[in-house]
């Protein structure tokens, strides 16, 4: 297969992923981007579609897959090519500076800069590890929530004891008929807020609170009816369900990104602040698979990363030439890269 040319491939369509391309975009650089997912969006659109943020600034809140729709439209411009459900595999130096990208499509890259925005690696959600739990997976078991009326008058079950077990458990709270929360112990990892915020559901009765494990679904027709938990004082209970939404978090994964000769710490790449490059240069990284003093793990810090990122790339593809800031409110050519008509 032929290589396809370019002087910036992004790995990763999440946010931050999707943010690189605009950023790039209004310095007039095409670019590529692979993602292992069948759709953009990351884990905002992957694990929790439905879940509102509040830190996004100018939008007091915005549901996860909202702020993916607006990038896309906001990205819409600068028609970047999306190669979706593809993971690449392989990344090699070329003696000439540039780049030989492999994705497990057999799709070749041959590009100037690479950009990983690919969070944590490949993830996939912790498991219900039960028999026949497979059987239930995208039915009556979830891993995330799409639309949540899927859930109006239901019994649910919610597993977990993290943010978004309590954050899921507040969304819902009015929606469901019964929610019964099952954590391993009584102390959450999640904010104390949601925490107490939880509590009051459980004293209005909405929600109900199991400490223990399930030791396995109970079943009634081929469909799951319920659940057998083990709670912490040995005592068994039957709990009846209609679903169950396990909140386990997520087991990362770099894959072959940790066989590219990249500098790892506890594995993610250090980069520095000026440029958000990696060890090598030409391959730059934004997002949570970087790390550096005082990094924080949040998606307007990644659109920061991705603004300085690109004028690194500018800089990296076109060293004799000054990159010049240009403002999209008054700038004649940031205008005519956005589509804009000028009045």
């Amino acid at each position: 297969m032929t290589a396809i040319k370019t002087e910036a491939l992004i790995i990763g369509a999440g946010p931050v992923g999707l943010f690189q391309v605009f950023e790039l975009g209004l310095l007039n650089i095409h670019t590529h981007i692979v993602d292992a997912l069948p759709q953009p969006g990351g884990q905002c659109a992957e694990l929790y579609p439905e879940k509102p943020i509040y830190d996004i600034p100018a939008c007091p809140e915005i549901s996860a897959q909202q702020l993916i729709d607006n990038l896309l439209q906001q990205i819409a411009p600068f028609k970047a090519d999306f190669h979706l459900q593809e993971l690449v595999t392989e990344l090699r130096s070329q003696e000439n500076g540039r780049f030989e990208v492999i994705t497990s499509n057999g799709t070749r890259f041959d590009t100037a800069t690479v950009v990983l925005a690919a969070g944590l690696g490949p993830f996939q959600p912790r498991r219900l590890r039960l028999v026949d739990a497979d059987k239930f997976e995208g039915k009556q078991i979830n891993y995330k929530v799409g639309d949540k009326s899927v859930y109006t008058g239901k019994r649910v079950a919610i597993l977990g004891g993290g943010d978004s077990a309590l954050d899921w458990v507040l969304e819902l709270a009015d929606t469901c008929a019964h929610i019964h929360l099952i954590h391993r112990r009584e102390e959450y990892r999640g904010q104390p807020a949601s925490v107490s915020k939880m509590r009051e559901l459980v004293s209005q009765g909405k929600v109900t609170e199991h400490y223990g494990n399930i030791s396995s679904l109970l079943t009634d027709n081929n469909k799951l009816s319920g659940l057998k938990l083990r709670l912490k004082n040995t005592e068994e209970k039957n709990l009846m369900i209609d679903s169950v939404l396990v909140f386990w978090g997520m087991s990362p994964n770099l894959g072959p990104i940790a066989d590219w000769g990249l500098e790892l710490e506890k594995r993610q790449l250090p980069v520095d602040t000026e440029k958000f490059q990696t060890n090598i240069p030409g391959i730059f990284a934004v997002g949570d698979i970087n790390t550096y003093p005082g990094k924080k793990k949040l998606i307007l810090s990644g659109f920061h990363e991705a603004a300085l990122a690109a004028f690194a790339i500018q800089a990296h593809l076109d060293p004799d030439t000054k990159v010049r800031l240009q403002y999209t409110t008054t700038s004649s050519v940031m205008h005519q890269r956005l589509g804009l008509k000028e009045d």
